[in-house]
């Protein structure tokens, strides 16, 4: 059974910070990558950051480079979304998704973060005063 669970979401004041993670299992291992998306009432689901399999590559969208990190614990099978100087618009319903899409010689190099198409429940964060 394909699923996926994530965790870590909650209320923060603008400058906190939260640890995000993702745990999928069911899933062949051939996927290329691991991605968290987001989504805002109202508005499309938007990739936040994601980690190619293969060599272990971060890719980020420009709002949040230098303020989320995105790792990896193979030995946990989780991948985690630390996020810091949180600002009132990174709220929202943050996903974790695996791409089986893409080609497993894509070079990483010029990877963005692809949709999947299994996806937990959301954990969801709220920055705010």
């Amino acid at each position: 059974q394909l699923r996926i669970v994530e965790s870590g979401g909650g209320l923060v004041q603008p400058g906190g910070s939260l640890q995000l993670s993702c745990v999928p299992s069911g899933f062949p291992q051939d996927y290329y990558a691991i991605g968290w998306f987001r989504q805002v009432p109202g508005r499309e689901r938007e990739a936040v950051a994601c980690i190619v399999r293969s060599d272990g590559r971060p890719v980020y969208i420009d709002s949040v480079k230098g303020r989320f990190a995105i790792s990896r614990d193979s030995a946990k099978n989780t991948v985690y979304l630390q996020m810091n100087n949180l600002k009132p618009e990174d709220t929202g319903l943050y996903y974790c998704t695996l791409d089986h899409l893409t080609l497993p010689n894509f070079n990483s190099a010029n990877y963005h973060c692809n949709n999947g198409d299994t996806w937990g429940q959301g954990t969801q964060v709220t920055v705010s005063s």
